[in-house]
């Protein structure tokens, strides 16, 4: 064996080593904080719930028993069906009332506002550096016996006395997290309406595209990407939401999550908290998929 042949081999099978322990130093310190993040914040706690829903409790104490006795429970008891209903009923209205305002705002800021867009996106950003329960507790005060609108209608002789129509049931409800979520409908459309390029809509003004083509053929499809997210943030968040509920919601207005505060509060039945848990997770989950769908159907090539 020739002894340079030899030290060449080597040399290089010593390189090759190297470069793969770069590699490998490389790719843990760049996914290696990603992955324990989301192993330690996102699986793990996600599969010691899924864990605990097939348990069960007995004299106040939790028996690691597997069984579904958590979920038969949940969907036989048309209590429990109801609230999930309602849960889903108030997040449908959120999400379209948030979208109906949201959007007209975010193509009023992208394609009229001008010189003033800066001033009117600090306006629609501004309400998310207060606290969400200082928000949700003003429309209390907004809405009460004694509140602005109660005011109002007294003033111009409307009516005699304060009246409580206005709180403390699903429209009060509706009403708060859609000024609440309009924001996060506003910010994601905005920005896929920024990235439209303005040729597109040049050319189609030139090829004798009115206004509502346009918008049609050009402006909506690319701007769908942006209207998903922000209805997808908006559902999952007024469907998980229970500050706003317990403020301004009456008897008729409990919602899901209010549901799982008490299990695994008063009632300290984790087991079928955790199964409530899973079930709002397998609902987020299904609308995040209808949509998804629904944009990749919508994504179709603009005419």
């Amino acid at each position: 064996m020739n002894p340079v042949n030899g030290s060449s081999e080597s040399a290089t099978t010593s390189f090759q080593a190297e470069r793969r322990r770069q590699r490998l130093l490389w790719f843990l310190l760049c996914f290696g904080p990603p992955f324990l993040y989301l192993l330690v914040f996102m699986l793990l706690p996600y599969a010691n719930i899924l864990l605990y829903s097939f348990w069960k409790v007995e004299n106040y104490a939790i028996v690691h028993d597997l069984n579904i006795d958590n979920y038969l429970k949940f969907f036989e008891n048309p209590l429990y069906t109801r609230v999930l209903w309602n849960s889903l009923f108030v997040a449908t209205v959120v999400t379209t009332c948030a979208i109906l305002v949201g959007y007209p705002l975010a193509f009023f800021l992208a394609f009229v506002a001008g010189k003033h867009r800066r001033l009117l996106y600090f306006l629609v950003i501004a309400p998310l550096w207060t606290s969400f329960l200082l928000r949700a507790f003003i429309w209390k005060l907004i809405l009460g016996r004694e509140g602005m609108i109660n005011g109002l209608l007294q003033y111009v002789g409307l009516t005699d006395e304060p009246i409580s129509l206005f709180l403390y049931n699903q429209f009060s409800v509706c009403l708060t997290l859609t000024y609440i979520f309009i924001p996060f409908v506003t910010l994601p459309v905005f920005t896929a309406l920024e990235k439209i390029p303005r040729g597109y809509i040049e050319a189609s003004m030139d090829l004798g595209g009115n206004g509502l083509q346009t918008f049609r053929r050009i402006i909506l499809p690319l701007s769908i990407p942006g209207l998903v997210a922000g209805g997808i943030f908006t559902f999952a968040l007024s469907f998980g939401d229970f500050v706003t509920p317990t403020l301004l919601g009456g008897p008729s207005s409990i919602m899901i999550s209010n549901v799982v505060m008490g299990q695994f509060g008063a009632a300290f039945d984790w087991p079928f908290g955790s199964a409530i848990v899973v079930i709002v997770i397998g609902v987020i989950l299904s609308a995040v998929i209808l949509a998804s769908l629904a944009e990749r159907r919508s994504s179709a090539p603009v005419v």
